[in-house]
């Protein structure tokens, strides 16, 4: 019978109702894992609202070098392109993004994030495990 399930047995079928009954019995309590899989979930899908956030990124955009100008046509602790930041509303708290305050930056992020999503940083996010 090489390629078909077996037929369930009613043993097989108790085990799962079992588990499943452990499972939704401890969901309330925190028992189920739950601190691995928010850990995971905010992996995959990070909260744009978290300073920590935007600093993991920074870090590895940038180092964490929030004024960061090394002359590659990307600046700030995000690493913005000047067109960017211009389109984006950069310009309202700064000529250019390095020049702004870390903040400034971040709500910048956020508006670039919410249009573009997190391949707007291709790299980093990639290498965040964010997309």
């Amino acid at each position: 019978m090489a390629g078909r399930h077996r037929k369930p047995t009613e043993t097989g079928r108790m085990v799962a109702r079992v588990s499943a009954l452990a499972a939704m019995a401890a969901a309330p309590l925190g028992i189920a894992g739950t601190a691995s899989a928010a850990e995971s979930a905010s992996s995959a899908a990070p909260s744009v609202e978290r300073t920590a956030t935007w600093e993991k990124l920074a870090h590895c955009e940038s180092t964490g070098n929030w004024d960061a100008d090394t002359g590659n046509g990307f600046k700030g602790g995000l690493q913005f392109t000047p067109s960017t930041w211009k389109e984006f509303g950069g310009r309202q708290y700064a000529p250019s993004a390095e020049q702004a305050t870390k903040a400034q930056q971040i709500e910048i992020a956020k508006k670039v994030q919410e249009e573009q999503g997190w391949k707007a940083w291709p790299a980093c996010t990639e290498k965040l495990g964010w997309r």
